[in-house]
């Protein structure tokens, strides 16, 4: 994936890559993601496997770029009013990688706690199989252990091909995760040794 915005960013990301990116509250981290996205207007280019993001719809873009908010929105009554039919099978495998009931699947979106409607999703966003998944703080209302859970289940998702952004609050986690690190500071992306 390639990114231009407005001669301020160029970042060229490779398929089974995860960047990370780090910055204060308001830097625009959360904001070049759905610029990316194609959520926000905005100046630049953003191409993924040579194809410029322009040269299809903006939903036909967002089913091979996803961007997950921090607080995702919701639309089914029930989580598994979120999943497409047929992935049963590693829906299942990926409620157990990162600690939860497939009964939750059944349960009001409402009665989930936010950790868990975070993990919901994150594997709704998994089950659409995107190419390039935008995480803007994936983790940030899970405790210590469950962190370490999703970010191996996001680990094996890379090795399979998976392009992965992350705004992080989290060094460690960035330090974890990103093949490279960024810190977003007024609008600019400078590179973390």
């Amino acid at each position: 994936m390639r990114t231009r915005t407005g001669g301020l960013i160029d970042l060229d990301v490779a398929a089974g890559e995860c960047i990370c990116i780090l910055g204060k509250s308001g830097s625009g981290k959360s904001v070049f993601l759905r610029l990316i996205a194609d959520m926000d207007p905005g100046e630049g280019a953003v191409a993924l496997d040579g194809i410029d993001r322009n040269a299809g719809s903006g939903p036909e873009w967002r089913r091979r770029v996803i961007y997950q908010a921090a607080e995702p929105a919701w639309w089914a009554p029930t989580a598994a009013g979120h999943f497409p039919d047929g992935i049963d099978e590693p829906l299942t495998g990926w409620l157990a990688d990162v600690g939860l009931s497939g009964d939750l699947l059944a349960s009001d979106i409402a009665r989930l706690s936010t950790g868990e409607r975070q993990r919901m999703a994150l594997l709704r966003s998994l089950a659409r199989k995107p190419a390039v998944l935008l995480l803007d703080e994936p983790t940030a209302s899970l405790d210590a252990k469950t962190t370490l859970e999703v970010e191996a289940l996001l680990s094996r998702q890379l090795q399979a091909g998976l392009t992965i952004l992350m705004v992080t609050h989290s060094q460690e986690q960035a330090d974890r995760m990103g093949h490279r690190r960024f810190e977003m500071a007024q609008g600019q992306l400078q590179a973390i040794a």
